[in-house]
């Protein structure tokens, strides 16, 4: 059992034990029924709202927009992922699982990721410890630098928001200053751990 599921799981215990002790454990039943209830709700308009984001999203890759972001994004990886040899398939792993964070496809990417860090891991000659290139790859993911939010624009829509999409513009400005600033103080760990 990992320590997350420590933590929640003493959370919950510490609740009803609380709730039992002050003679509120109806409160906790009625709670847990309404709670499942709007989970299920919540995630049934969201499976709408999802296909449509995501079929948009395929459509905008069989027109070719994936395409082209991928051109665009190309000659700046190289100069951030200059131990990665261009014609790798790890390059290719780097720049889809981007340009797909770009289009705001969230957990979509993972797979993408996952199989970026694999080709990176080809070329480790330390299979113990991650490269500067694969730590830069993390950074650059966990900031996200995102066009079109479309996740976060799906469960606003799901939770009946009256302008979902009204995100985009500061989305766009956060994810690029974050992911600015994670560059720039990567560039700084990497001159640090070389000099080391």
């Amino acid at each position: 059992m990992n320590m997350i599921n420590i933590i929640w799981a003493s959370f919950l215990l510490t609740g009803i034990i609380y709730a039992a002790i002050n003679g509120n454990i109806d409160m906790i039943t009625n709670s847990v029924i309404t709670a499942a209830e709007s989970s299920v709700n919540l995630s049934f308009k969201l499976v709408g709202v999802m296909c449509l984001w995501l079929g948009l999203m395929k459509i905008a890759d069989k027109a070719g927009i994936v395409k082209i972001i991928t051109t665009i994004l190309q000659p700046v990886m190289k100069q951030i992922f200059r131990n990665i040899p261009e014609d790798h398939p790890a390059m290719g792993a780097i720049i889809m699982t981007i340009s797909a964070n770009m289009l705001g496809l969230g957990n979509a990417v993972t797979p993408l990721g996952i199989k970026a860090m694999q080709e990176m891991q080809s070329l480790n000659s330390n299979k113990a410890v991650a490269t500067p290139a694969m730590c830069t790859f993390l950074a650059i993911c966990t900031t996200g630098f995102t066009i079109v939010p479309a996740t976060v624009i799906a469960l606003r829509s799901a939770v009946g928001s009256v302008s979902p999409a009204e995100i985009v513009g500061v989305t766009i400005i956060v994810s690029l200053f974050t992911t600015v600033m994670v560059l720039i103080f990567d560039f700084f760990c990497r001159i640090i751990y070389f000099r080391m």
